[in-house]
């Protein structure tokens, strides 16, 4: 079948729920690839010959980002941070002392401002919602961050890739495709050395912690 006939055959509320599933699982505290998702999505929106509404997308987006977040927190203000360490035996590699103590001295520096903000970065978009809940932050104020954080990202993601998506043509019309890959790489390089500079902090308070695990000699 061809892509188009495909992407024609599938109903804006499926799309609709797989966003608001995806991000609200994701929020909940379980690595998915919900901004990926929510993109992809802003994408088919942008096309006119598709029935997808991009206030449809970001909506459920914001509804699945403020649920999974609420429950999340939830969870965390039950388990504790005892939580975390269980999490962390089973999946190191998104819940270890490392991430858990690089989110921890976000929370302690910014606040609540950390729930807003944390969901422009992956790491905390996981974190944010159980590990609120384990510092016992008052949810009102978490809830309001919460709400705010899910709006600017989730409209905000929404309206640029779907005015991108319009203007693509264009663009590509009148740039070469050296200035187009250009600016891909820029911005794929930049990601990269964000990424790159929060894994760097986070091996190094991995390796602290082990540190002050290790038995002391006598």
């Amino acid at each position: 079948m061809p892509v188009d006939a495909l992407l024609l055959s599938i109903p804006p509320v499926l799309v609709y729920l797989l966003v608001g599933g995806v991000i609200g699982i994701e929020s909940l505290g379980i690595p998915l690839p919900g901004e990926v998702m929510l993109v992809g999505a802003a994408l088919l929106s942008s096309r006119h010959d598709l029935a997808v509404d991009p206030a449809g997308v970001a909506a459920a987006a914001i509804i699945g980002a403020v649920i999974g977040d609420s429950i999340g927190y939830s969870i965390g203000r039950r388990f504790g941070m005892p939580l975390f360490d269980r999490l962390g035996q089973r999946f190191p590699r998104h819940f270890g002392p490392g991430h858990i103590a690089y989110a921890e001295g976000l929370f302690a520096r910014w606040g609540t401002s950390a729930v807003f903000f944390g969901r422009f970065i992956a790491l905390l978009r996981i974190l944010a919602g159980p590990l609120a809940g384990a510092l016992k932050m008052h949810y009102p104020r978490f809830l309001v961050a919460n709400v705010t954080g899910a709006i600017c990202w989730a409209g905000g993601t929404t309206a640029l890739v779907y005015y991108a998506g319009m203007a693509a043509e264009h663009w590509l019309s009148r740039f070469s495709w050296v200035a187009l890959l250009i600016a891909v790489l820029g911005g794929v390089i930049g990601t990269i050395a964000l990424r790159g500079r929060v894994g760097t902090r986070i091996a190094e308070l991995e390796a602290q912690h082990r540190l002050e695990r290790e038995p002391v000699s006598e």
